[in-house]
């Protein structure tokens, strides 16, 4: 099973259409969504051939984004547990840093999936992998936008700038 891992779009819909397009072309059954997707018409892209979950991040305000969501996904507030092909995955937007440390040292998760710095992040600890996709870029953080592919049957991750 393949899982796509977007994060702040903050309602770029070049982004969004580049990173579903992305996304149908690697052939993903399920896609992430790890917050600040900002407003509804930013999400409507996500209604494509996957699966498709939400959490809620901090810029993530609109009344609306959850109806919009809901009509073709999952808008899960502000954490995620999902158990996909066998593999427990945390997602959460990633306000608090030291929530993400404890997610991922808890050692409870097999995948900890966190948007918000919109700096791309890899990173294993004690059999748990920490995947931030980046996100908009914006100053002092990457200078392009990353999407990341999750292989869960071999556990291989590969991102890609758009």
């Amino acid at each position: 099973m393949k899982l796509g891992v977007v994060s702040d779009t903050h309602d770029n819909l070049d982004y969004v259409e580049a990173a579903v397009s992305h996304f149908e072309a690697e052939g993903v059954d399920v896609v992430v969504h790890c917050g600040d997707i900002v407003a509804p018409f930013s999400a409507t892209p996500f209604d494509a051939d996957f699966e498709f979950h939400a959490v809620r991040g901090n810029n993530d305000g609109e009344w609306k984004l959850r109806e919009i969501v809901e009509s073709f996904g999952t808008y899960h507030d502000d954490f995620a547990h999902l158990t996909l092909d066998g593999q427990d995955i945390a997602v959460y937007h990633g306000t608090e840093a030291g929530l993400v440390d404890a997610l991922v040292d808890s050692a409870t998760y097999d995948y900890v999936l966190r948007g918000h710095t919109h700096e791309k992040t890899l990173d294993d600890r004690g059999g748990t992998t920490h995947i931030n996709p980046g996100g908009l870029p914006i100053p002092g953080a990457d200078e392009a936008f990353h999407v990341a592919v999750v292989d869960l049957g071999t556990g291989n991750v590969s991102f890609e700038s758009l």
